[in-house]
C-alpha cells in the first residue's frame, strides 16, 4: 500500500471517532470512544472540551499501534465535528468551561433581548431579520440554540468568562486549534455565528454591522479560512504524542453536514442525501445562496468551491431510539432482566422487519427536543398516538422508525420547493443507514430510491478524509462521486404506498391538533 492516508477525525455528539482513510476512500482503520451528554437543570447541554481531547488522544493512539504499517503513509489530518457548538477560550487556548452544545437553549432570551425593536417577528426587529437573511442566507435561532445564542448567554450570565475569553470557538474550530495551535473557524463552521457576509462563496468574511447587532466583541472571533485550507502542521508534541512526523498537515475541515455530504457522495448540484445519526437531516449542493424563511431553509457556505449546501435540519432523529433503549426498553432499574445488551439496534431491525407496514395503527411523532424544520418550534414534544390493547411492544418498536421517517418527508416538500425540482433518490448515509429494514421505510414512506452508501456510518470520517486529500492536493471535489460506493439501493415498494399517504396526512394533521397543546405544556 502506498496510496496516501488522512487520519480523520469524526466528534459527533456521542463518540468520538478515529479512522484511517485512504484518498480513494477505503477505511483502513477505525476507533471509537463515548462521550458523556451534561444535561442541566436550567435546560443546559454541554460537553467537556478536555474528554473530547483525551478521547481523541486514547482513540488515535490505539489506532495507530494496531496499523503501524500505515502510519508512515498518513499525510494530513482532518475533522469533522458536530456543529452549532461553542467554547470560550483564553490566549493560551484553554477552555474556560464546558462547550454549550447545539441542543441548548438557555441563550433563547439573551437572543430575543438583543434583537428585539418596533416591529418583531417572534422576538426579533424585522430590519434585523432582513439584515441577517440577505448576507448570511440566515438568522439566528430564536431558541438559543447555536452559537449566536451561546454567546450572548455567555455575555450576560457569565462576565467573568466573557471578560477572559480571547475567542469563541466552534467544536471543529477547538479541535484544530489543539493539533495546530491557530486560532481558525472555516467557512462553515463560523456561518451559526450569524456575523458573516456569504454572498460569494469562495470568500465568507465578518460584517460588522452584523456584529454590533449581535453585540459581541469583534476581537473575540476566529480568523476564517476555507474548509481545504491547511493551517498549519501538526503540533510536534501531538506528533510526538501520536508517534507521526510533525510534517503532516492538519487541513481545516468541516462541520458534520458539510462533511457527511461529501462522503456520501453527493457533490453535484441538487443531489441530496439524508443522514440519519443522533439527529437528522437532507441537504444537497446547490451553486446559489437562497433563503426559505417560512421552512426554516437555507443555502450556506460549504467546503466545495462556488456552492452553497441547502441543508434541511430536523433536531432528533436516531436520538430516539437511543432514548428507547436507554429509558424504555434497558432503563436500569428493578425491570431490567439483562446485564448485557450485544447490539440492540440490530435486535431492534428484527423486531421491526416482523411488524407490518403501519406498526398496526400505532404512530409515533419523533419531536423528543423540538423541531427545527420544517417547522422551527423548540415547545413540540414527542409522542405515541392510537395505542390500544390490541398494540405491543413490537409495534411501537416500528411506529418509531416509521414516524421518524414520516417527519422526514414532511421535510420533502419544502426542500424539493428549494431545490426546484422532483427528487426521486437520495443517498443515505449515518448510524441509522446501517438498518436495511429502515432504508425500505424510507423508501417506502418517501416514495423515492434510497441509495444506501457502502458503510454510512463512516460518511462523516470519509468526508473529513476526502476534505483533507483536497487540501493536499491529492484529489478534486468532482472525483468524489467516482469514488463512493454503494451498498444496495432501495425501491419504494408499491403496496405500502396509500397505506403509508394515509398515516402521513394524519401525521401532520396530530402536530396541526396538538401544537397549541404542547405550546401550553412546554411553553
Amino acid at each position: 500500500m502506498t496510496e496516501p492516508i488522512i487520519l480523520a477525525v469524526d466528534l459527533g455528539t456521542s463518540s468520538m471517532k478515529v479512522a484511517l482513510i485512504t484518498v480513494s476512500g477505503k477505511v483502513l482503520g477505525w476507533e471509537t470512544e463515548p462521550i458523556d451528554l451534561i444535561v442541566l437543570s436550567d435546560g443546559g447541554v454541554e460537553q467537556s472540551p478536555d474528554q473530547w481531547w483525551n478521547a481523541f488522544l486514547s482513540a488515535a493512539k490505539r489506532l495507530i499501534s494496531k496499523n503501524k504499517s500505515s502510519a508512515s503513509l498518513i499525510r494530513a489530518v482532518c475533522c469533522s465535528t458536530q456543529g452549532e457548538g461553542t467554547i470560550p477560550v483564553d490566549k493560551n487556548g484553554n477552555a474556560l468551561g464546558n462547550c454549550i452544545l447545539w441542543m441548548d437553549m438557555r441563550g433563547a432570551s439573551h437572543l430575543k433581548k438583543q434583537l428585539n425593536g418596533l416591529i418583531n417577528i417572534d422576538g426579533a426587529d424585522i430590519f434585523k431579520v432582513l439584515r441577517f437573511v440577505s448576507l448570511t442566507g440566515g438568522m439566528p435561532n430564536l431558541a438559543g440554540k447555536d452559537p449566536a445564542g451561546h454567546m450572548l448567554f455567555i455575555r450576560d450570565t457569565q462576565p467573568e468568562i466573557y471578560a477572559k475569553t480571547h475567542k469563541f470557538l466552534n467544536v471543529l474550530d477547538y479541535l484544530n486549534l489543539k493539533l495546530t495551535g491557530e486560532f481558525v473557524a472555516s467557512f462553515d463552521s463560523i456561518v451559526t455565528s450569524w456575523v458573516t457576509d456569504n454572498r460569494n462563496p469562495n470568500e465568507i468574511r465578518y460584517n460588522d454591522g452584523l456584529i454590533s447587532t449581535l453585540g459581541i466583541d469583534r476581537d473575540k472571533l476566529p480568523n476564517i479560512v476555507s474548509c481545504s485550507s491547511v493551517i498549519g502542521n501538526l503540533k510536534s508534541e501531538i506528533a510526538n504524542q501520536l508517534g507521526l512526523s510533525s510534517d503532516i498537515k492538519v487541513v481545516a475541515g468541516s462541520i458534520d453536514n458539510t462533511a457527511a455530504a461529501i462522503g456520501s457522495g453527493a457533490v453535484n448540484d441538487f443531489e441530496p442525501h439524508l443522514y440519519i445519526g443522533t439527529s437528522s437531516w437532507i441537504a444537497a449542493h446547490v451553486p446559489f445562496k437562497k433563503t426559505d424563511i417560512g421552512s426554516s431553509l437555507a443555502s450556506i457556505p460549504c467546503a466545495v468551491p462556488n456552492k452553497y449546501l441547502l441543508t434541511a435540519l430536523q433536531a432528533t432523529a436516531g436520538g430516539n431510539l437511543t432514548f428507547l433503549r436507554d429509558n424504555i426498553i434497558y432503563h436500569k432499574d428493578e425491570l431490567l432482566q439483562e446485564a448485557d445488551v450485544p447490539d440492540i439496534f440490530k435486535v431492534l431491525d428484527q423486531i421491526t422487519a416482523r411488524v407490518p407496514a403501519g406498526a398496526n395503527g400505532v404512530i409515533y411523532t419523533p419531536w423528543i427536543w423540538g423541531e427545527r424544520a420544517p417547522v422551527d418550534d423548540k415547545t413540540v414534544r414527542a409522542g405515541l398516538y392510537n395505542l390500544s390493547l390490541n398494540n405491543t411492544r413490537q409495534d411501537i418498536i416500528r411506529a418509531f422508525l416509521e414516524g421518524i421517517a414520516l417527519n422526514t418527508k414532511w421535510l420533502m416538500t419544502p426542500v424539493e420547493k428549494f431545490l426546484g425540482r422532483k427528487v426521486d433518490s437520495i443517498n443515505i448515509v449515518g448510524g441509522g443507514a446501517q438498518s436495511d429494514v429502515w432504508c425500505q421505510i424510507f423508501a417506502d414512506v418517501m416514495n423515492v430510491e434510497i441509495k444506501q452508501v457502502n458503510e454510512p456510518v463512516y460518511a462523516n470520517a470519509r468526508g473529513a478524509g476526502w476534505i483533507g486529500a483536497v487540501g493536499i492536493g491529492e484529489i478534486k471535489f468532482e472525483d468524489v462521486s467516482k469514488l463512493v460506493e454503494f451498498k444496495k439501493v432501495y425501491s419504494p415498494n408499491q403496496s405500502n404506498r396509500a397505506l403509508y399517504d394515509e398515516r402521513f396526512d394524519v401525521f401532520k394533521s396530530i402536530y396541526k391538533q396538538m401544537k397549541g397543546v404542547y405550546k401550553r405544556l412546554n411553553g
